[in-house]
């Protein structure tokens, strides 16, 4: 890419400020890597940002926040797209690839307590108290493991969410949230609770950011593959692999969490082989039913192939342990009420 004129990489992403500064973290290490290109940012308002009056259950969710952008990559006006990785689809539309996981930002939930809230933990809530969250994924879960509590749709980016929270005049006593977002944003400091398993696992790709390119060019993947955070990387090929076998998407409530067993996840798992452990739970909407499993990786893990197999792996662990006779109930209320 030498040339005496410096090349402009454009690239794509929604408007939010959680998204820009995404795109901000990934320039960053791009500019580490090629200090000598320029990099745009072309910003904008996807259907998942524009539609906030209804659950996201109820809208086909697969690819709200993602298809403009990815128009817009295909016609060539962006050279590649930053999304939070739990966002894209794991069926890509022709032309597009996601070969680059950046490090992954803390995977888990969280939940913020109303400003002045004297409680420190969801389970000291009373009974009938009002939780705003937009996933069916976590409110599936929690009402699982609290099912005095009320879950209640609540849509917009993350200060919106958090000005109805606050807002005294409005029910909720916490929301539930990504900690990855709070994190980025700054609001570490409005967490007061993490979620861990076996209450509540993760989105298949939480707190993970993804590049994404078109298929053939690979003057771009050749920029972006710097970016790959190997662990990262791998642990979340083998979570979109059980999930495009299980054939999830956003509202579906599948949960995760993966980690590497032995050693330093902050390394190479080529240079330190580890094993790949998986947790991963399918819940039934009201909370009445869950098929949860732990598997661990027979081999060491260290290909984006052997990863895609072990998430196959632990989905056909799941469908044997009931997660079928789940999600076939899922689908079968869907189509009962034109979801």
């Amino acid at each position: 890419m030498s040339s005496n004129t410096p090349r402009i990489i454009k690239i794509g992403s929604r408007n939010s400020k959680l998204a820009l500064i995404q795109t901000e973290i990934v320039i960053a290490e791009l500019n580490s890597h090629f200090p000598h290109l320029i990099f745009e940012v072309t910003s904008m308002a996807t259907n998942g940002d524009k539609i906030l009056d209804k659950p996201l259950s109820s809208i086909g969710a697969k690819s709200l926040w993602v298809k403009e952008l990815e128009e817009l990559l295909l016609e060539g006006s962006v050279d590649l797209i930053v999304h939070s990785l739990k966002d894209i689809p794991t069926q890509l539309p022709a032309g597009c690839r996601v070969d680059t996981i950046l490090a992954r930002e803390d995977p888990r939930d969280v939940v913020v307590m109303k400003a002045g809230s004297t409680y420190t933990d969801i389970s000291q809530l009373p009974p009938g108290s009002v939780i705003g969250t937009s996933s069916v994924r976590r409110s599936a879960q929690l009402t699982r493991a609290y099912p005095h509590l009320k879950f209640e749709n609540i849509r917009g980016n993350i200060g919106t969410r958090l000005s109805k929270l606050d807002d005294p005049e409005k029910p909720y006593a916490c929301l539930v949230l990504a900690a990855a977002g709070l994190l980025r944003l700054g609001l570490d400091l409005r967490i007061t609770q993490y979620l861990s398993p076996p209450t509540v696992f993760h989105a298949v790709g939480q707190g993970a950011l993804g590049a994404e390119t078109r298929t053939e060019d690979w003057e771009i993947e050749v920029l972006v593959e710097k970016l790959i955070h190997k662990p990262t990387h791998l642990k979340c090929i083998a979570e979109r692999s059980l999930m495009r076998t299980l054939e999830g998407g956003c509202s579906v409530p599948i949960g995760v969490d993966t980690k590497f067993v032995g050693g330093d996840e902050s390394t190479d798992p080529v240079t330190q082989p580890k094993q790949m452990q998986m947790a991963a739970t399918v819940v039934a909407v009201d909370g009445m039913k869950a098929s949860t499993v732990d598997v661990t990786s027979k081999e060491d893990v260290q290909s984006v192939d052997e990863a895609e197999e072990f998430g196959r792996e632990v989905a056909r662990r799941l469908i044997e342990e009931g997660a079928g006779e789940i999600l076939k109930a899922i689908e079968l209320n869907r189509a009962v009420v034109g979801a």
